[in-house]
């Protein structure tokens, strides 16, 4: 039977699981368009900026683990995903990105909104394909899941002009697919297991440096595994909170320029570094000179290119992460590092997280109260900038896929879309959206995707009225000279979260605030709480630029310069 480029597509998206796509139409997505109209077997989520799209579809991949999909028209509704799709291949997220085009035969002709997208993205995914030919189409969409999915995840980008949607063919999808020169998984060097496993015998002070990959890999049991055999402490990064239960004694919290000072204390003074599914980025290491410096490093990823781009290892491992910690749990022995356990509980004693005092809502207590009434089981989506600082450091997540957030490309505006789509792919379980005042405004009309389909998600505003993040780097680094960084509280979040049609609350006194959150949880439907904090209120302790990571400063006075 004959079909259209356009009900073939749909025919490969139901075969690769897809239930929900995030969408904005177009003249280009007409086809699309129709051939989902009462179709049961997809939910289309109408967003309200196509930015919004990539995010939800980011949010769903994270919080799930299935790929995530979003669907555009040419031009500028498909430049307005490369935020969405750069931040997914920043921190590796499975996505299929597609958009339409014009016809094959405008293709060059800078014909109404046309727009290069294979060129315009092939820095930010894993692969883009422009499909020219309708005939390749089913093999194209198998293909394009195949990569988003298998080996270092993240997004493929499938561009569709008009005409191959329209043109008839059989639509056979292939059974079998794979690239040339494309190896879904490389093979684990056992001998060089068995080097990394005589080197963590060896060990008096081992230390694992868990990274994304360890929830991208579903290695979680197995990271924890290792750890307990081994009494081997954990340090996570940003994307891999909830690699171990923050409540563990062996969890000693997230390290890197906003962690906790004990953690990157702990990275200086380990004579065994154990990093899974890590990059040693910037932000986690501080200066390179100095960055582990007493340390045998092993360092396990799936993507070659991340082993010695930044650090130099003495055992290199490219596995799975799941296979690679599979294999080292059987190789290590039983150990309990006693001494080296409370030198790192004397460390947390010495410095811990930072709990200041105040009459008014202070950052680490609004978190904790929204931790107190989010439940068992809640997924969290924080914003960039000071928000997700705190919400890392003072949530306190026991599971993987609970917390999701921007971080290689720090993406603000994220937050609230991303949210959006892990409810979508939760139903069910609580989902929060944690932001400030800035991040909120940048996609705030996914507030009207939310009411309109009664998207149950609860958006906290911490609201300083400025841009804080970049704020303290004015207060301590530059003498207090704030320029742009001022938002003012002139804008009434409550009445533009009614005027959205969505419920929302005021928080200016510490007393309401449980009870406000509260009511929120308990309140059908999305739920905006906009909560006033001191506009001084900072993330410490931070690592400055240039510094060691153990020479972090704890207030903006401690800063010489």
């Amino acid at each position: 039977m004959m079909k259209t480029g356009a009900q073939i597509l749909l025919e490969c998206l139901k075969r690769e699981g897809v239930d929900t796509i995030f969408g904005y139409p177009g003249a280009r997505t007409l086809l699309v368009h129709d051939a989902l109209h009462g179709n049961p077997d997809f939910r289309h989520i109408l967003v309200r900026h196509e930015q919004g799209a990539a995010h939800a579809a980011d949010g769903y991949a994270r919080s799930t683990g299935k790929v995530g999909v979003c669907l555009t028209t040419s031009g500028p509704g498909a430049t307005n995903l490369v935020t969405g799709i750069a931040t997914a291949y920043m921190d590796s997220v499975p996505m299929v990105a597609l958009t339409c085009q014009v016809t094959t035969a405008d293709i060059g002709n800078d014909a109404f909104q046309e727009a290069d997208m294979v060129g315009i993205t092939r820095p930010i995914t894993k692969h883009s394909y422009l499909v020219t030919d309708v005939k390749d189409l089913a093999r194209i969409i198998r293909e394009a899941f195949h990569v988003a999915s298998t080996r270092r995840p993240g997004p493929v980008l499938v561009d569709l002009p008009s005409d191959v949607l329209a043109a008839m063919a059989d639509g056979k999808i292939p059974d079998r697919v794979g690239r040339r020169g494309y190896q879904e998984a490389p093979m684990l060097n056992k001998r060089q297991l068995v080097r990394a496993a005589e080197v963590i015998n060896a060990a008096r002070r081992p230390l694992i440096y868990a990274g994304g990959g360890v929830i991208m890999a579903e290695a979680v049991s197995d990271l924890r595994n290792l750890a307990e055999k081994g009494g081997i402490p954990v340090t996570h990064t940003l994307m891999a909170i909830g690699a171990m239960d923050t409540s563990s004694p062996l969890s000693i919290g997230m390290l890197g320029m906003y962690g906790a000072w004990y953690a990157n204390k702990a990275v200086d003074e380990c004579d065994c570094l154990i990093a899974v599914g890590a990059r040693f980025d910037d932000r986690v290491t501080g200066r390179l000179d100095s960055f582990a410096p007493n340390a045998r490093i092993i360092h396990i990823d799936i993507d070659p290119s991340s082993i010695r781009k930044n650090v130099q290892v003495e055992v290199p491992i490219v596995a799975d992460a799941r296979q690679a910690l599979e294999g080292l749990v059987e190789m290590i022995e039983e150990k309990r590092h006693e001494g080296w356990m409370g030198e790192i509980r004397a460390w947390k004693q010495e410095a811990p997280l930072p709990r200041p005092q105040s009459d008014t809502p202070v950052p680490h207590e609004i978190i904790e109260a929204i931790s107190a009434v989010a439940g068992e089981t809640p997924v969290v989506a924080s914003d960039v900038g000071l928000s997700q600082m705190w919400t890392a450091n003072y949530f306190g997540f026991p599971a993987p896929r609970q917390y999701i957030t921007s971080g290689g490309l720090g993406t603000m505006g994220f937050a609230l879309p991303a949210a959006l789509g892990a409810a979508i792919g939760n139903p069910g379980r609580p989902v929060f959206a944690i932001n400030g005042d800035g991040a909120f405004q940048m996609n705030v009309q996914e507030l009207a995707t939310c009411s309109h389909y009664m998207i149950p998600v609860k958006t906290i505003i911490l609201n300083n009225g400025k841009l804080g993040m970049v704020r303290q780097f004015q207060k301590v680094f530059l003498k207090e000279r704030f320029a742009a960084t001022c938002l003012g509280r002139g804008v009434d979040f409550c009445m533009v979260a009614r005027g959205f049609g969505v419920a929302a609350f005021k928080v200016t006194r510490k007393e309401d605030l449980v009870p406000t959150l509260a009511k929120a949880v308990a309140t059908p439907g999305p739920v905006v709480v906009d909560v006033d904090i001191h506009p001084d209120c900072y993330s410490f302790p931070m690592v400055p630029p240039g510094k060691k990571a153990i020479e972090a400063i704890f207030s903006p006075e401690e800063w010489e310069g």
